[in-house]
């Protein structure tokens, strides 16, 4: 991975978890990693538990952010239903909150950052 991907994924996600501050929630855990995989932010808000997916691209004049979040296809959502199994497995106190995916979009165009915070984005199974 080259360095401006590398920079762009962090300032990404620390944009993401702004806007989720911003809105209320607590920051459980930055990359929870795993062999299967790694969740980027998980968060909480109020009794809700947020497993968040954070996409952050350099627009070109024919993209749009509807296509960065189209980086989330369904092989990508069922990584992240297990991902989220595992951690509510490691983590039994947090296995009776209300569970939710989220993606947050973040995109650099023109030198203007753009940030997209898609509640509920996706329900594993359906």
């Amino acid at each position: 991975m080259t360095f401006w991907r590398q920079w762009m994924g962090r300032y990404g996600e620390m944009l993401a978890e702004k806007t989720l501050k911003k809105n209320g929630c607590v920051i459980l855990e930055k990359n929870f990693s795993t062999p299967q995989g790694e969740i980027d932010i998980i968060a909480k808000n109020g009794k809700i538990l947020i497993f968040c997916e954070v996409r952050s691209r350099r627009l070109t004049a024919t993209d749009t952010m509807t296509t960065i979040g189209e980086s989330i296809n369904r092989t990508k959502q069922r990584r992240l239903a297990i991902l989220a199994e595992i951690y509510l497995q490691r983590h039994p106190d947090m296995q009776s909150c209300c569970c939710r995916f989220d993606v947050v979009l973040v995109a650099k165009q023109n030198k203007k950052w753009q940030v997209d915070w898609i509640q509920d984005a996706f329900r594993p199974g359906m």
